[in-house]
């Protein structure tokens, strides 16, 4: 089994503001620190746009230039979103049993450490409605728990599943750094404070 933070994509043939790679169609780009710069500029682009709203007057006006107003969201709202999550899948036969849903993201991947160390039990939003149970000495992982009699189901280890989300933990982490870097070369005027909205999109300490 493997698992990986994945960011949810979709086609960017519109934007402009920093390079973003070739088209990718609807899908899940896994976030780690072996992406190339326009993956990142893509991871980049993605959550932004997840908090690309007008927020309350308190945080001040919109900014009138396309970069400063694309960003100001990312920037300013108190509360994140990064779309996607921790996907886990046998990597035998390619089989999904978390598939991240809509309303959950990966602002949301402690929800793992309840899971092994807290209530026992956490869901991955719907369409499908993946959900992870600790049973004992092992955690099941269904993949629609809104069609669990005829929903797929595996049990694993307790012990596998937490080297699985400290592994998964750490592709996060990579990719936080990476994106520091990569932001000091395309954004270098809001470096600091992309990087650092970055980390609270992931629920991530930044390391000095």
């Amino acid at each position: 089994m493997v698992m990986h933070p994945v960011l949810e994509i979709f086609a960017a043939d519109d934007f402009t503001l920093w390079p973003v790679g070739e088209l990718q169609p609807p899908g899940y780009l896994v976030l780690n620190g072996d992406m190339t710069p326009a993956e990142v500029g893509m991871a980049v682009m993605r959550i932004a746009d997840c908090n690309d709203f007008e927020p309350d007057e308190e945080h001040g006006p919109c900014p009138t230039d396309p970069l400063g107003a694309f960003l100001h969201g990312l920037l300013t709202m108190p509360d994140l979103i990064a779309a996607g999550g921790f996907r886990v899948t046998d990597s035998a036969t390619g089989s999904v049993f978390v598939e991240p849903g809509c309303c959950g993201g990966l602002e949301a991947w402690r929800e793992w450490l309840e899971v092994l160390d807290g209530s026992g039990c956490s869901s991955f939003g719907h369409g499908p409605s993946s959900m992870a149970e600790r049973v004992g000495e092992y955690v099941r992982l269904t993949f629609d728990a809104d069609a669990k009699d005829c929903s797929p189901m595996i049990e694993l280890p307790v012990d596998e599943v937490r080297t699985l989300v400290t592994g998964a933990q750490q592709d996060l982490r990579n990719f936080l750094s990476f994106a520091g870097n990569w932001a000091t070369n395309h954004l270098p005027a809001h470096a600091i404070a992309v990087t650092t909205a970055l980390a609270r999109a992931l629920d991530l300490e930044l390391t000095r």
